[in-house]
């Protein structure tokens, strides 16, 4: 891994263009999905359920910013017909969760490992995890994308930042690189566009599912604000978080959203439910991309993060895949800027030399 990791830290010349087609405006964004891979045993219960809301969401995105689902030779001809040519890549990921195994922080791109943990742990889980983000940082390289790159541990859905220099990580990346919180608010404050950082103790602390992952917890619907969940039978939880978050992040405005958590919707038991968690949402600088899980509690969270933002907040129906651990966050890869340019204008090159 040392070898092939080296090239994470290769950074490429910026090309300056115009997009020809469908321009966003200076704030949209493109996101970036991935089709489960064909030849998965382990999505093939569920490969359908995940095409179903990659094209529900696709739709959402494209009537606001940009988006692209990269997939094989067996589900190309499937999105782009439900989606357009121009909203497909023939570009396979070897896993379907964006979030964790790309690149983190998206006004300063970096690109931490990806960790064992989210691949089964272990040593195999490791090589697995390297082989998933090694495979994907090769398409970076020939896309010419300009990142930074560290060799601290952590998956994208445990780096949550408001765009703004404030993040929230949970204590589980001071587990995997063993470092103090000290030491570790270093290295990261060190990285561009981090000045604070918040760590938040999850796992066995808490009641509600978080994959140790920061997202499942916390999420920044503005600078310096963020939503957290609700956990009305673990009140010390509660305070603690809200400890940890202002400890880290002395100005910080919380906010509590209500969380009808289901962990029997869970699609594999090593891995925990994301079902009645709102704040797995993506958030771009002008829109909230909120998961509902066809639950009463739905409307109850639209009202409750509308109040708390002058941001779009759009509904995204979930239920037909947190049960596997994630959601709209975890399942998309946020671009912006001369990236975003990049990226879509390589694979706008791709689909007219493909026949």
């Amino acid at each position: 891994m040392k070898k092939s990791f080296q090239f994470f830290c290769l950074v490429t010349a910026l090309v300056s263009f115009t997009l020809t087609q469908n321009r966003p405006s200076a704030q949209a964004e493109v996101i970036v999905l991935a089709a489960p891979p064909s030849d998965s045993a382990y999505y093939e219960a569920v490969e359908e359920d995940i095409f179903a809301f990659h094209v529900a969401y696709a739709k959402q995105i494209a009537q606001r910013d940009q988006v692209l689902v990269l997939a094989d030779d067996h589900w190309y001809p499937e999105y782009v017909a439900a989606l357009g040519a121009d909203k497909v890549a023939l570009a396979p990921m070897l896993d379907i969760w964006m979030r964790d195994f790309t690149l983190s922080n998206t006004t300063h791109p970096v690109m931490f490992r990806y960790t064992a943990a989210a691949q089964g742990g272990g040593r195999d889980g490791q090589d697995a995890a390297d082989t998933v983000q090694e495979h994907f940082a090769a398409l970076l390289e020939k896309a010419g994308l300009v990142f930074s790159a560290s060799d601290l541990l952590n998956d994208g859905g445990n780096f949550v930042d408001d765009f703004a220099g404030h993040a929230v990580l949970s204590t589980k990346f001071l587990k995997d690189n063993h470092l103090s919180e000290q030491a570790a608010r270093a290295r990261l404050t060190a990285l561009p566009g981090l000045d604070q950082v918040a760590f938040i103790a999850l796992g066995a602390q808490s009641a509600l599912p978080s994959l140790e992952h920061a997202d499942g917890v916390v999420s920044f619907i503005d600078r310096n604000t963020l939503l957290i969940n609700s956990d009305p039978d673990n009140p010390a939880f509660i305070a603690q978080l809200k400890a940890d978050l202002r400890r880290g992040l002395p100005e910080v405005e919380i906010h509590e959203i209500v969380t009808p958590y289901s962990e029997t919707s869970s699609y594999d038991t090593q891995f925990e439910s994301a079902c009645g968690l709102y704040t797995n949402a993506l958030v771009t600088p002008e829109r909230l991309y909120l998961p509902q899980f066809g639950v009463p509690e739905d409307q109850k969270a639209l009202e409750q993060v509308r109040a708390l933002t002058d941001k779009e907040v759009i509904p995204v129906m979930s239920q037909g895949v947190c049960g596997l651990g994630g959601g709209v966050r975890c399942l998309s890869w946020q671009l912006r800027g001369k990236n975003a340019e990049m990226f879509m204008r390589f694979f706008q090159r791709r689909v007219l030399q493909d026949p």
